[in-house]
Formats: C-alpha cells, structure tokens, sequence
C-alpha cells in the first residue's frame, strides 16, 4: 500500500484490499472498528464518512495514515477517472 491515494474511492479500493488480506468481511472489520456496517460500505464506496470513522478503520486494519504535500489531483486525472466510469456503465 504505498500508492498516492487522491480520490475517494482509490482509499476505498486500498481499505478493500487491506480487508480482504486480512480474511475479513466487512461485518468482522466493522466490529473491530467499534463502527456499523455501513460505514465499511462507504468508505470502500468511496463515500463520505468521518474522519473519527476513517481512523478507527485504519486502525482496525493495522495502517495509519501519513499526510504529506502531494497536490490536488490533476485535470487530467479526474477526466481519466470519470470517463472510467462512464466506460463501466457502458458495459453494463
């Protein structure tokens, strides 16, 4: 996990991945997190939740987060991220 994470649901994707080495389900994390279901749903969604939410979730998965000066992301990249989507609901 040593990517930049700078959208959403690139954090949410990354606390899947965590979760599911792990063998856990998102009841077991939510539990460990001392938080509901729902909030393992958004955030791997890439949904708002709370900050307090998002370290206990963290710290559930063993992780801590570190901030450092990296910029917003790019036009480019949000264009890139949005037209994925666009791209998913094509298919389906």
């Amino acid at each position: 996990m040593t990517d930049r994470i700078r959208l959403p649901d690139e954090l949410g994707a990354q606390i899947r991945a965590r979760r599911q080495a792990l063998g856990l389900s998102k009841t077991d994390l939510a539990q460990r997190a001392g938080k509901v279901r729902e909030v393992i749903y958004r955030l791997e969604s890439g949904e708002d939740i709370t900050l307090s939410s998002l370290m206990a979730v963290l710290a559930a998965l063993g992780l801590a987060m570190r901030l450092e000066k990296a910029g917003l992301p790019t036009m480019q990249e949000v264009a890139d991220r949005f037209r994925l989507d666009e791209d998913d609901e094509d298919a389906a």
